[in-house]
């Protein structure tokens, strides 16, 4: 089966993870400083806080901006359920505000109608690898007196109005899992300008403790002191997993371009094919491609769905409206509660998408699309 997306290793990779397994440091070692410098590199300078996943990256921001009972955080639908899950799970209430028809991101028209007193953050997703409309959720977000947090899961490496993903949101939050543009296995990073967001999430990736004694209640107990003034877990990604993080970032721009090329061969191939609405690009961004997300109409998703995966062609939809879990419907959310969600999940699919895709084996999902749709 061809899959939709998947990592891409060579030996440049596995020469650094090779380097911390025959060295001292497997956990917290000199390869997370070195891994979290070299993303920095693509978030023009702003600091990355290494996590293991893309999901402890989002619950750690949300913790870092002290988002709890109380609050609300407004969110888009069209996302992995994480970004809503981790904000619901330190007690706020999760709003979701519709999307914008072409990119699929917020609609900051719909957020500014869902915003009120309790909105704490706001939380936009960079769908497929697409920038969201940062400027104006700004200031949105900034009238209200909430923190903007960019899931950027889909986009490292992207930029939006000449400036780079990371630098856009008060709170940044990537993730490395294997079907992204880069990885570590599993992972992900937080990253942010304000100092006082950078400590608390650096402490909370790490239990909590406090190990300066200047920052101590009581600083004179010992040389082995530690203390927890907040709770905190233990998201700490270790030095061997840094080690071909490192590795990747170094081939960001490889991959970036490849996945370029790809979309350009697709964008040239199924452009005016009946049936098919092919993904969107507004001129200020420069996206890094993480989906080639398109909209299959006339109600024949499903049907091209199950025969191209007939094919051994590995489609995916990408996502389910995240109100529609049932954990969700169980609190009170229902169905249709954002209808431009409603009408892009109906018709989204996922074509394979990554930098080791060859160009004979995207002719195969071209052309099996074209006997499908044609």
């Amino acid at each position: 089966m061809l899959p939709y997306g998947r990592q891409s290793i060579d030996e440049r990779d596995v020469e650094g993870v090779l380097g911390v397994l025959t060295g001292d440091w497997l956990t917290t070692g000199p390869a997370v400083g070195a891994f979290e410098a070299e993303l920095a590199a693509w978030t023009g300078g702003v600091p990355c806080v290494s996590v293991t996943s893309g999901t402890a990256a989002l619950h750690t921001a949300y913790a870092a901006a002290g988002i709890g009972p109380g609050d609300e955080v407004v969110t888009s639908p069209i996302t992995f359920v994480a970004t809503a899950a981790t904000a619901a799970m330190l007690g706020a209430r999760v709003v979701f505000a519709d999307v914008e028809r072409d990119t699929a991101n917020l609609d900051p028209a719909a957020v500014e109608a869902v915003t009120g007193p309790r909105t704490r953050a706001v939380a936009a997703v960079d769908y497929a690898g697409h920038p969201a409309e940062y400027d104006a959720l700004r200031e949105i977000a900034a009238r209200a007196g909430a923190v903007v947090v960019g899931d950027a899961a889909h986009s490292v490496g992207s930029r939006y109005r000449g400036r780079p993903v990371g630098a856009l949101a008060d709170l940044t939050t990537f993730s490395f899992f294997p079907t992204k543009t880069i990885t570590t296995a599993e992972g992900g990073a937080v990253a942010t300008a304000d100092e006082e967001l950078l400590r608390r999430a650096r402490r909370f990736r790490n239990h909590g403790l406090v190990k300066d004694p200047a920052e101590q209640r009581e600083p004179d107990e010992g040389g082995w002191h530690q203390e927890v003034h907040a709770f905190g877990l233990n998201y700490r990604l270790p030095d061997v997993l840094c080690a071909l993080g490192i590795s990747q970032v170094r081939r960001l721009g490889e991959f970036k371009a490849r996945r370029a090329r790809l979309v350009a061969r697709y964008n040239e191939a199924l452009s005016g094919l009946a049936g098919l609405r092919l993904p969107a690009r507004r001129p200020h961004v420069d996206p890094a491609w993480h989906l080639y997300a398109v909209g299959v109409l006339d109600g024949r998703r499903r049907e091209v769905y199950e025969r191209m995966r007939q094919a051994g062609i590995g489609v995916q939809v990408n996502y389910l409206p995240a109100y529609r879990h049932p954990v969700f419907a169980d609190m009170g959310y229902r169905r249709g509660m954002c209808p431009v969600a409603e009408e892009f999940y109906a018709r989204q699919l996922s074509l394979p998408l990554f930098p080791d895709l060859t160009d004979s084996d995207q002719d195969r999902v071209i052309e099996a699309l074209h006997a499908i749709l044609g």
